[in-house]
């Protein structure tokens, strides 16, 4: 008996496993694209685009949201759901606060002409890779939306904390993956 509840512990959860696999689809789709920028930026029409700093603004929005909804994972598997409310929704807020910030940037951005047209490419690249990363944060404030509201609202009180863990794993992976884009765009640029 302890044998096979051994066995069952080190298993993935189904969720976690297909949460892992949209991850890693998500990174070779990024790497392909990231990929395609720099070959197409050694092109001689090729335009530098200077990041807004409101970028980094954004960038310490996204940072703190990390810390919140880990917190907000640690005080739901302690029970402590009061706190988990209070921390899932600071993140929602975050979250939300973020998507606004790179709404700003992106629009200093277009006024300071890296727009979606041009010869070189680089706005159009910027602004779909942005676009794409857009998507994905929009996706996983959504799913903390949802999170908070069930913590409120839910009719059946389920304590796995495996939906917690799945948006928080989401929720690191796109904040990872901002600072990598961030990182890259300055770099590349």
């Amino acid at each position: 008996m302890d044998i096979v509840s051994t066995q069952q512990q080190k298993k993935i959860h189904p969720h976690k496993f297909t949460l892992w696999v949209a991850i890693g689809s998500i990174v070779m789709m990024f790497a392909g694209l990231t990929s395609a920028y720099i070959v197409k930026s050694s092109q001689a029409a090729w335009r530098e685009i200077k990041m807004p700093t409101t970028f980094w603004y954004s960038t310490a929005v996204i940072l703190l949201s990390s810390l919140t909804v880990q917190w907000a994972v640690r005080s739901f598997k302690e029970r402590e759901m009061k706190r988990y409310r209070l921390l899932i929704g600071f993140t929602v807020v975050l979250g939300s606060l973020f998507v606004i910030l790179q709404w700003i940037g992106f629009n200093q951005l277009w006024d300071s002409g890296v727009q979606f047209k041009g010869s070189s490419g680089a706005g159009q690249f910027l602004y779909v890779i942005a676009g794409l990363h857009a998507l994905h944060v929009i996706g996983g404030v959504i799913a903390l939306l949802v999170m908070f509201m069930k913590a409120f609202f839910g009719k059946n009180k389920n304590y796995s904390s495996i939906p917690v863990e799945v948006a928080s794993t989401y929720w690191h992976f796109v904040d990872i993956l901002w600072i990598y884009l961030l990182v890259f765009f300055i770099w590349i640029g």
